[in-house]
């Protein structure tokens, strides 16, 4: 998957010009790119998302076979930054880079999805990566689009988020009965 290539899908439909004439302050703030390694890539997704700073309202274009806008709810109260639209690469590249630090940190079990976000915080670019193992297994990672490589990488099971919100829960209970 290519971004260059899925931004001129995006820049050359007449959803996008129609949008961009309507609301011409807005800016993109995020893509979300999902590669699909159960069924091929027949699952892949690409959203690109713009806010409208006057109203704080995000929208988002889904990019696949045809160009679709889509409305957004934002939970996130943070000021969302202007991600730049020039870049070339290749999120295959990412994932090569993912598959050489499972083997090196010897983690087991085959990548299903890989979702990535692409966000800019403190003017520094960033793939946000969470992959999806068969053996229910889940990583995160950050890679640097000013340096090439990733910054994070953990591994995490299912189980202990099942935990940690079990957790989160419980405690509320024991809170409301004192």
């Amino acid at each position: 998957m290519n971004f260059r290539f899925y931004h001129e899908k995006l820049s050359e439909s007449d959803e996008y010009k129609d949008f961009m004439k309507k609301n011409p302050k807005a800016y993109p703030c995020s893509c979300f790119f999902i590669l699909d390694r159960e069924k091929a890539g027949a699952d892949n997704r690409v959203h690109f998302d713009f806010l409208i700073p006057e109203t704080k309202k995000m929208h988002s274009f889904k990019v696949n076979d045809k160009v679709e806008l889509l409305d957004v709810e934002n939970y996130d109260e943070r000021p969302f930054e202007e991600i730049s639209v020039d870049y070339d690469f290749n999120l295959e590249d990412f994932e090569k880079m993912i598959f050489k630090r499972l083997q090196e940190e010897k983690i087991n079990g085959r990548i299903q999805k890989l979702l990535f976000s692409l966000q800019k915080l403190n003017g520094k670019s960033f793939l946000i990566v969470t992959g999806f193992l068969n053996n229910l297994g889940l990583i995160k990672a950050t890679i640097s689009l000013d340096k090439i490589r990733i910054i994070t990488f953990e591994k995490k099971s299912f189980f202990d988020m099942m935990k940690i919100m079990r957790g989160k829960g419980k405690d509320k209970k024991e809170e409301g009965k004192n």
